[in-house]
């Protein structure tokens, strides 16, 4: 017999994630004034306070504005898609590094801000896509990029120094195109890269570096990009705001 189960959040907390969900789906589109005070505790058969405190977390979120004296409206819209396969090919000749280009068809303003470049000994699933000992050694190269000047994702990207000594990923400084076009004028252009996506509790640098609102998971995805002969030239695990994106894949079948 299956055994019984009950949601286990309190009242607000399936209010918020009941509107979150209509909000980011689209039903409840960007400008839409929510239903008044009364109104939501008569459909969700709750107090005013509990449905206050919904209403708060999802302004927390940035999902809600209220306006004095006019209401509570929808202020963050459907989630963004984010294709993945469009960031792997290299830029062209004098071209800004795709997460520019891409943002720029949107009429967003993307950057990118570097936050650390090092030798280190990586984590265990990064060593292990490398081949590497328990000590070996890789670049990182961890970056925090921006749309809107608001945080948007946290790479932390790792390479092999055979690739990356004596090249410009070895210096403190932004690459022109990105490290997928240096990769590839030294040979080794992407050729194929595995996700693996994952939702996670996220870390403190996380939090603060994300500007992420209290309780909210991240969307984690592993990454390792091959090249030519299948040699794995870039590992990165990479982690967004669950609540503002998704991914987008799209599968040719033969």
């Amino acid at each position: 017999m299956t055994r019984p189960f009950r949601d286990p959040r309190s009242a607000h907390q399936k209010i918020a994630a009941h509107l979150r969900r209509r909000i980011t789906r689209g039903d409840l589109a960007p400008g839409v004034q929510l239903p008044s005070t009364p109104a939501l505790m008569e459909e969700y058969d709750v107090a005013g306070t509990t449905v206050q405190k919904a209403l708060q977390v999802l302004k927390e979120e940035q999902l809600l504005v209220g306006q004095p004296g006019r209401g509570v409206f929808v202020q963050g819209g459907t989630q963004q898609s984010v294709t993945p396969e469009i960031y792997m090919t290299p830029a062209g000749d004098g071209q800004p590094y795709r997460w520019i280009s891409e943002a720029e068809k949107r009429s967003q303003r993307a950057s990118v801000k570097l936050l650390e470049v090092e030798t280190v000994t990586p984590p265990f699933e990064v060593r292990e896509a490398f081949g590497l000992n328990a000590d070996g050694q890789a670049l990182l190269r961890k970056q925090l990029l921006l749309r809107d000047d608001e945080p948007t994702e946290l790479a932390q990207s790792y390479y092999p120094l055979d690739l990356a000594q004596g090249t410009a990923m070895m210096e403190r400084r932004k690459i022109k195109g990105g490290t997928p076009t240096l990769l590839a004028s030294l040979g080794y252009p992407p050729v194929s890269f595995v996700d693996e996506v994952s939702s996670e509790i996220p870390t403190e640098e996380e939090v603060v570096s994300l500007e992420l609102p209290k309780d909210m998971p991240v969307m984690m995805t592993f990454r390792v990009v091959r090249s030519i002969d299948e040699r794995p030239i870039e590992v990165s695990l990479l982690v967004k705001a669950a609540h503002r994106y998704r991914m987008r894949y799209v599968v040719k079948v033969p």
